[in-house]
């Protein structure tokens, strides 16, 4: 007999320029259950979405090449059902509106906090 579909481990994308970072991030998360994929930017994580679809991506803001905020606008076109969350150290560069147009849940900045990182990802889950 097999599992459900909700007993499935969520999978989670992690993009972001800095090793020490995605890292970060990782350790943060490693104990919530989700299967973790990182890229170390955009296009790296538009190819990691057509090997394997996410249910959750965050993604930093400035990185080169293309933000986050485009990366995930492009995310939302390819994959609608994926729950999109920026990362940034640039929380004022990005407007709600921005964010809302996007299909993006949030914005987090950095440095986050990891209990509250946790739980906004946790919420975000159906």
């Amino acid at each position: 007999m097999t599992e459900p579909a909700r007993a499935a481990r969520p999978r989670l994308l992690l993009v972001d320029d800095e090793d020490g970072i995605l890292s970060a991030l990782r350790r943060t998360l490693r104990r919530e259950g989700y299967s973790i994929r990182t890229a170390r930017n955009a296009a790296e994580g538009l190819a990691a979405l057509e090997e394997e679809a996410a249910d959750l991506v965050l993604s930093d803001h400035m990185m080169p090449g293309m933000t986050g905020l485009d990366f995930l606008s492009e995310v939302k076109r390819r994959r609608p059902q994926a729950i999109c969350f920026l990362i940034s150290g640039w929380s004022q560069a990005v407007t709600r509106g921005e964010l809302e147009k996007a299909g993006i849940g949030g914005l987090i900045p950095k440095p986050w906090d990891d209990g509250q990182l946790k739980e906004t990802l946790r919420s975000a889950l159906p």
